[in-house]
């Protein structure tokens, strides 16, 4: 039997496929393809019965020429009886029990509508539908209603149900009737939200396949892949067969089990190294933070590097004060207020820039921070050094002899933290930290382009001991935060925490973790070769370009680690510039404007323009966002990042076709091109940026 056709047979010169209605039916097609992709279910269309929407179960979907005329009317049906196929087949064909496929189905059906761009919900408002009636509607979607619903029942006629709602049921449906989509921006914060128009979040992301645009932004967030997406709603899929055999609670956490193990394969970590899933790499500072407040009774000082280059929040959520003022689970709270139960704590920021804008020395950064730790260690505090490796401009701090220096110091309390958001490291660097016993804070989300945000911590052995001997109890503000089931069981520490699972966390980071496996699926040498072929042509590309002047000089990084191999670490792979028009810096407003620019399609803007212009100002392009630096006149101005991610390599390397792979990698550098090419196009029209 043939899978998911979709108006196949209805290719004929019917008003349908009109030059006006083509575009916009393949602009509601592309999102067809976050639906499920479920086997031996047929999509049937029918001309005959214009007016039919029926669900065959486990068999097929049949749809009226009616609805097919109204695309977005004909993609939210589908999505209701592709989800209803997808319950019914979990449930292994149980007509019994078909009452939860109609509630399921309604629900994630009622959040896809919520997630259409309201130019689509526009063309939806004049159309009397009954299941967009319904899903408009707040009060008919409670589960009562919904047992004695004679037209859902219709849309299957499925007659012998019990009229029963399992009380199992319940903790699947809040979980997991959910599209991926969805899924994978839940559980976070508000900067996950998606505008109604462009469907972008803050970072200039969706939390589905955006296949159109050209994406470098692995420094800041990245569209999750088709691939990931595709992995990660099969594996939504699983879970609810799952859960509905075994149960929601074990299901999930063999779920959340099953990730870290699959992270701990990766890197080739030992079983005794704890890992903690994080809703993002701010909300694993507040982790550290909260840790550092039960293992010692000392006053606490943390030495932050490169505290102009961390994530923005991560200075607040050190001190124990709320980031956002809403938390991964949905909880309001009030930016900038201390949450209940952290002690006063001393932060001490070593910024990479002086004051003048000037990136500082490696020998000044090490002076720096042993010179805090000295001076704090005499004080008999409490001290944790949070090191960087990678920032989000590329740099490390502080070297690794400032590091052996710390050995010579007495009876010093120290626990460093590696901060290693931007995972720009290969699994032999994350064991030799751990092996020190650092603790490596890390996100799933920068250089693997898995979707924002999937933070975690990453503990040696030593300090799970440690921790899982302790006494005392987490900061009580963090129940609006956590779940118990965050941290590992076996701690007393996050006995209190809340109950519940934080399933947006887990499917992002099972998103993560499908791009890393395929990326270490390269073969080495390959791998590292398209690397240094991608660096330095973006590294060539922003040198040649008159009009961009490049923040890095000749330096690699920061510090300069001297090794016989070859490692992601040791190679430039994010490269920050300044924008110029007239030999002048453009201002931080300029710059922040230019970066959106770059990531719409500017075509309406070129009207009556070449061609070549006009597709140039289509192309969506979205790379690092502003990052606030000031300009060699002490001018202040932001740069705009291009920066490797791994699908560069990993969706260049199929079909083990080594001459393939390189041609690939040629085509994506092709993109670099055009970006700059935009960017041109744009400074050579100032009024876009007014």
């Amino acid at each position: 039997m043939t899978n998911n056709i979709l108006i196949e047979d209805q290719y004929k010169r019917t008003s349908l496929f009109e030059k006006e209605n083509v575009n916009y039916l393949v602009h509601v097609l592309k999102r067809f393809n976050t639906v499920p992709k479920l086997n031996n279910i047929n999509i049937i269309t029918s001309n005959s019965d214009p007016n039919v929407f029926k669900i065959v179960p486990n068999k097929a979907i049949i749809i009226g020429s009616f609805y097919l005329k109204k695309p977005v009317l004909a993609l939210v049906y589908l999505r209701y009886g592709i989800e209803w196929q997808l319950w019914f087949k979990a449930l292994n064909s149980k007509k019994e029990d078909a009452i939860l496929c109609d509630i399921a189905a309604l629900e994630v059906t009622r959040i896809f509508y919520k997630l259409l761009p309201q130019d689509d919900k526009e063309k939806l408002k004049s159309i009397d539908s009954f299941l967009i009636n319904l899903i408009k509607s707040e009060e008919a979607l409670n589960i009562n209603s919904l047992l004695q619903n004679e037209e859902l029942i219709a849309l299957h006629e499925i007659k012998n149900k019990t009229n029963v709602f399992k009380e199992s049921w319940k903790p699947i449906i809040k979980n997991l009737a959910k599209p991926t989509e969805y899924l994978l921006m839940d559980g976070g914060d508000l900067r996950l939200n998606i505008d109604e128009i462009a469907l972008l979040n803050k970072y200039g992301c969706r939390p589905f396949p955006r296949p159109d645009a050209f994406t470098f932004a692995s420094s800041t967030a990245t569209s999750v892949s088709n691939f990931a997406f595709d992995k990660t709603d099969k594996t939504r899929s699983i879970l609810i067969k799952n859960s509905l055999k075994n149960g929601f609670k074990d299901t999930t956490i063999a779920f959340s089990e099953l990730l870290k193990n699959n992270l701990r394969k990766l890197f080739k970590l030992n079983d005794a190294c704890e890992i903690i899933f994080s809703p993002s790499g701010t909300d694993a500072s507040l982790q550290i933070a909260a840790i550092t407040q039960i293992i010692t009774d000392k006053d606490i000082t943390h030495v932050l590097v490169a505290s102009d280059e961390t994530g923005s929040g991560v200075p607040a959520a050190l001190k124990g004060c709320h980031f956002e003022n809403t938390t991964a689970l949905n909880y309001p709270i009030k930016k900038g207020d201390q949450i209940k139960g952290f002690k006063d704590i001393d932060l001490i920021k070593i910024p990479f820039r002086d004051e003048n804008g000037k990136l500082k020395s490696t020998d000044q950064l090490d002076t720096e921070v042993l010179t805090a730790i000295t001076e704090t260690n005499k004080l008999g505090r409490h001290i944790v050094l949070h090191v960087m490796d990678h920032s989000k401009l590329g740099y490390q701090s502080p070297s690794e002899k400032m590091m052996q220096d710390l050995s010579t110091l007495n009876n010093l309390s120290i626990q460093v933290i590696v901060d290693a958001a931007q995972l720009r490291l290969d699994p032999t660097d994350i064991q030799n930290y751990l092996e020190k016993g650092y603790i490596v804070s890390t996100t799933g989300s920068k250089y693997f382009t898995g979707p924002p945000y999937s933070g975690a911590l990453i503990l040696p052995e030593n300090v799970s001991k440690l921790i899982h001997t302790v006494k005392k109890t987490l900061p009580k503000g963090l129940n609006k935060y956590y779940n118990h089931s965050d941290w590992p069981t076996s701690w007393f520490c996050s006995k209190d925490l809340s109950d519940g699972f934080n399933y947006g966390s887990y499917m992002r980071w099972n998103a993560a973790i499908v791009e890393m496996d395929r990326y270490y699926k390269t073969p080495i040498l390959y791998r590292n070769m398209g690397i240094e072929m991608f660096c330095n042509f973006v590294e060539d590309s922003i040198n040649d370009a008159s009009f961009l002047e490049p923040l890095y000089g000749n330096e690699t990084n920061t510090n300069s680690f001297n090794s016989q191999e070859f490692g992601i670490r040791n190679i430039r792979t994010i490269f920050p510039f300044f924008i110029l028009k007239d030999n002048q810096v453009l201002s931080l407003d300029h710059v922040k404007k230019l970066y959106m620019l770059l990531n719409s399609d500017l075509s309406e803007q070129f009207e009556g323009s070449p061609l070549e212009i006009i597709r140039l100002a289509a192309q969506k392009c979205h790379i690092g966002q502003a990052v606030n630096v000031k300009y060699t006149n002490n001018t202040q101005s932001a740069v705009l990042r291009i920066s490797l991610g791994a699908r560069v390599i990993s969706e260049s390397w199929v079909n083990r076709d080594i001459s393939l792979f390189f041609r690939n990698i040629e085509t994506q550098m092709n993109q670099i091109t055009v970006i700059i090419k935009k960017i041109e196009l744009i400074l050579s029209n100032p009024e876009l940026l007014n």
